[in-house]
């Protein structure tokens, strides 16, 4: 399964790809981020995002697009620039016929180094290890990207085959 993983911000959008299965080696396609100025209005950053996310897309054609969900913070505009990156990559995937997932911050921190409290470095670090990299990637939200696609390999596609079979479970039943 190749995974797209997006990091969601305004002046840097993390993007990693990965490809893998659980229980297998992990391999990194492409890692980075898609840019936009600080001083630029909204509208025109959202297109830069649009523009940077379909052209990952386009180069690597992931099978699925696993997005951090937004959570809450303290800053109101961090967090409404972070949801509205977040809406433009899941719109993105969306109108490709792609799977987009939602992931928490703790729960990917969980999946990759076993501990939903790790900090960035922690993150960096096994991010490298399990893909077998020569360094953490740089800056970090391109590695927290990598991280969001390790996490929908091993943890989404589990969850993805136990709604099909409760699915088929309840297909199964009689209907009273």
């Amino acid at each position: 399964m190749r995974v797209l993983g997006v990091d969601p911000g305004l002046t840097r959008c993390g993007v990693g790809v990965v490809d893998g299965v659980p229980g297998r080696p992990l391999r990194m396609a492409g890692v980075g981020v898609v840019r936009t100025p600080a001083d630029a209005d909204i509208g025109h950053r959202l297109v830069l995002i649009e523009r940077g996310i379909e052209a990952w897309l386009d180069e690597y054609a992931p099978q699925a697009v696993a997005v951090e969900r937004v959570f809450s913070q303290h800053n109101v505009r961090t967090v409404m620039g972070t949801a509205q990156a977040s809406a433009v990559a899941m719109l993105c995937a969306s109108r490709r016929g792609l799977p987009v997932h939602l992931h928490t911050p703790s729960e990917v921190k969980a999946a990759v180094t076993g501990s939903g409290r790790a900090d960035k470095a922690q993150v960096g670090a096994m991010v490298t290890r399990l893909l077998r990299l020569d360094a953490p990637p740089k800056p970090a939200d391109a590695a927290d990207a990598l991280a969001l696609a390790i996490c929908h390999i091993w943890r989404g596609t589990a969850t993805n085959r136990l709604q099909q079979a409760v699915a088929r479970v309840r297909t199964q039943e009689p209907s009273t």
